[in-house]
Order: C-alpha cells, then sequence, then structure tokens
C-alpha cells in the first residue's frame, strides 16, 4: 500500500499532468471539466510571462460574468496577478478564449455569492 501512495504522489508532483488540464483547455476539450471550472489566463506581476490556473465557478450569472472564488484568499499567486494587471483570458467549456477584465468583488457581495453556491453545492 506505501508503494501505491508513493507512485500516486509522484505521479501528481507530475509537470505532465499538472499541466494537462491547460492543454485540455486550449485544445478547445474544456466542456470536459464540466461548467464549474474555467481556466484563467493572466499575466505575471514581476515575470510578465503568461500563467494559467484552474478555478471553480461560484456563479454565472450571464454569458460574459463568470464569478470565482480563491482558495487561498488574496494570498494566491493569481489574485495577486490580477490585482496588478486585471486584463485576463478566460477559457469556459469547449468556447473560445475571451478576453475579459478581471474585477475584484467587495466583502459583502463575495459573502452572499460564496453563501448562495454553498446552498446550490452543499458539498463542494
Amino acid at each position: 500500500m506505501a508503494q501505491l501512495a508513493r507512485a500516486g504522489a509522484q505521479l501528481l508532483r507530475s509537470r505532465t499532468l499538472m499541466r494537462a488540464p491547460i492543454w485540455i483547455y486550449r485544445a478547445r476539450a474544456g466542456a470536459l471539466f464540466g461548467s464549474r471550472i474555467l481556466m484563467l489566463e493572466h499575466i505575471g506581476r514581476k515575470s510578465g510571462a503568461r500563467r494559467n490556473v484552474m478555478l471553480e465557478v461560484v456563479d454565472h450569472p450571464d454569458p460574459h460574468t463568470y464569478l470565482v472564488a480563491s482558495g487561498f484568499g488574496r494570498k494566491a499567486q493569481w489574485f495577486r496577478n490580477i490585482e496588478a494587471n486585471p486584463h485576463v483570458r478566460v477559457y469556459a467549456g469547449s468556447r473560445a478564449p475571451a478576453a475579459a477584465t478581471a474585477r475584484i468583488l467587495d466583502r459583502p457581495h463575495a459573502d452572499r455569492a460564496l453563501a448562495a453556491y454553498r446552498s446550490r453545492h452543499p458539498r463542494a
């Protein structure tokens, strides 16, 4: 059993495996992940390099708006990057990537969105 756990841990550290969702979204096959996940392409605040992160969609109130949550709050690197440069590209489902401008919600709006999400998805 320990060998299996070690092999699983090693596989999860594999750069190729961890980057697989990026290639899936770029191939416009992101629908495989369902409607609750999207890929956000953003620019590194120090490096200027393009970065990608998979995020859970908290709400999708209209075709041009996605609300996502930061599991690590304001400490997450992607969050800090969009604070510095809000110009992003959103990959959702199998649609072509769309240029967008990220906007950080104020605390009351974010709390309401998360409460609604918890009531819709109690096991998430």
